[in-house]
């Protein structure tokens, strides 16, 4: 029997669901899943009626006993004779029942419930995972420390790590794979384009900027466990494996051994969400860059509105209002007056497109005329075949070569303003000296994104770049201490700062 296929009687458990009255079904299997996390484990058929919410009139007790003999049959349920309630002989000899879950409705009701919680969750960027997976490291980095170190307290931590990546790797996966549709079902509606556009985009900015902060600092902590990961794993496996079954050592070796390479498999899976790694990228920066690369198709989505909007040509629209005319033609004449009109199927000989066509009057329906031949690039370009020699080919080397060299000239630039700011230590704005252009155009970028998200101009800021590289930071000094920059452009002044500009 293959993994996938089940056997007859097990089979016979999920029929409640597709039967007729399958309302009644579930509601009485809700009610006892319902009592078994109560810790009830039996139910008689009065309190089945008593207490499940029905979807529908509400049944007899016959009706009641009848639906639960029915699941006893499919084995989702179990019944036994009820003793407790007897006091005379009559009592005895008359049928009474319990009904409790097996273990085959058990794992149905278990099955269902996760159906039909995936079903109805969305997938998100838990940001709050990040934190929480930086904290439960920065547990486990302390308690890697104390000698001798506590297996119960290494085992909980990784419990929960493990836990919360778990869950935002799936949630980031099943969000990622989502978006396109989700872009692609808002060019609908203008209103629905524009207001997801705007709580797209502020979403993915706040996980986009945490994601750059926490896995670098997750990284570090990953990169500081490295050398005490295994002493770490074998603890919490160990402690996993006082809970085996018993049996000999042989079998106590091989349980510990199966549940160390499975701790071994989950970290070495948070290490690749979170360390570049081999040559390749971390999934953390796969996802960041996946999220990026869903802003210029959101925008994509919002231009095509806009044209639709501005009254530029829209072929699917146009498509669908003539569909929406012919439909709506009194008859065939008008229908077919429509399609000329639309598709200019009308006679145009006076394009002249062959030498034997010219002999033809305008007035000669295409029905009564020769053939015309077609030339195979008329058809596919709109355009006939050039006569003579093709052009020659020019040689762009040069101009090609020029454009290179300028590119990386310009790159030198920025590489180069780059370094020259970029200290990692505070410094003064009085202090940083004289300028040239371009250091001093990526310094009016860096100071102006830091100064866009500053609300109080006497508390410092802090700001990540657009593109999540570079880390500002600017605390304001007194005010009567000014700060003159001199630069190739001209002289720049203002209130003197510490600034900090650092590379995350």
């Amino acid at each position: 029997m293959s993994a996938t296929t089940l056997p007859a009687s097990a089979s016979n458990l999920f029929s409640h669901v597709t039967v007729e009255k399958s309302g009644v079904y579930r509601a009485i299997m809700e009610l006892f899943a319902a009592a078994r996390r109560q810790f009830r484990h039996h139910l008689r058929a009065d309190e089945v009626l008593l207490e499940v919410c029905w979807p529908g009139a509400r049944p007899t007790l016959e009706e009641v006993q009848q639906a639960l003999a029915q699941l006893v049959e499919w084995g989702n349920l179990q019944a036994q004779p009820d003793t407790a309630r007897v006091a005379t002989i009559e009592d005895f000899y008359r049928k009474r029942l319990l009904y409790r879950l097996t273990s085959g409705g058990e794992a149905v009701e278990a099955a269902l419930r996760v159906f039909t919680v995936t079903l109805a969750r969305r997938a998100e960027l838990q940001s709050v995972a990040l934190e929480d997976i930086w904290a439960r490291l920065l547990a486990l980095s302390e308690l890697a420390r104390e000698e001798p170190m506590d297996a119960a307290k290494v085992h909980a931590t990784l419990r929960d790590l493990v836990h919360v990546f778990e869950g935002l790797a799936a949630n980031a996966e099943a969000f990622m794979t989502g978006l396109s549709r989700s872009i692609d079902l808002a060019r609908a509606e203008a209103g629905v384009v524009m207001s997801f556009k705007s709580r797209l985009l502020d979403y993915l900015e706040r996980f986009i900027g945490d994601l750059v902060t926490r896995s670098s600092q997750i990284g570090e902590l990953l990169e500081a466990l490295a050398s005490r990961e295994s002493v770490l794993l074998e603890l919490a496996a160990g402690r996993e494996a006082r809970d085996a079954a018993p049996g000999g050592a042989e079998a106590q070796e091989q349980s510990a051994a199966v549940r160390l390479a499975s701790w071994r498999e989950r970290w070495a899976g948070l290490r690749r969400w979170f360390l570049s790694e081999g040559g390749r990228y971390s999934q953390a920066e796969l996802l960041r860059k996946s999220a990026l690369a869903a802003i210029p198709r959101l925008l994509q989505a919002v231009a095509a509105l806009n044209e639709r909007r501005a009254g530029r040509s829209d072929r699917a629209a146009d498509f669908r209002r003539l569909a929406l005319w012919f439909l709506e033609a009194s008859d065939n004449d008008e229908a077919h007056r429509l399609w000329r009109a639309a598709f200019a199927l009308s006679p145009a000989r006076h394009l002249a497109l062959t030498a034997a066509d010219r002999d033809v009057g305008t007035s000669v329906p295409w029905k009564d005329a020769p053939p015309i031949e077609v030339f195979p690039q008329l058809r596919e370009q709109g355009v006939l075949p050039t006569r003579g020699s093709p052009p020659r080919i020019q040689d762009r080397s040069a101009e090609r070569a020029q454009l290179a060299a300028q590119v990386a000239e310009e790159s030198a630039q920025t590489e180069a303003a780059r370094r020259r700011l970029i200290a990692g230590s505070p410094a003064r704005l009085s202090e940083l000296g004289v300028l040239d252009r371009h250091a001093f155009r990526l310094f009016l970028t860096l100071l102006g994104e830091a100064l866009a998200a500053q609300t109080d101009p006497d508390r410092p800021v802090e700001r990540l770049t657009g593109d999540g590289t570079l880390l500002v930071r600017l605390e304001p000094l007194e005010k009567t201490q000014q700060a003159t920059i001199e630069t190739e452009l001209g002289r720049f002044a203002g209130r003197d700062h510490l600034i900090t500009i650092r590379e995350v």
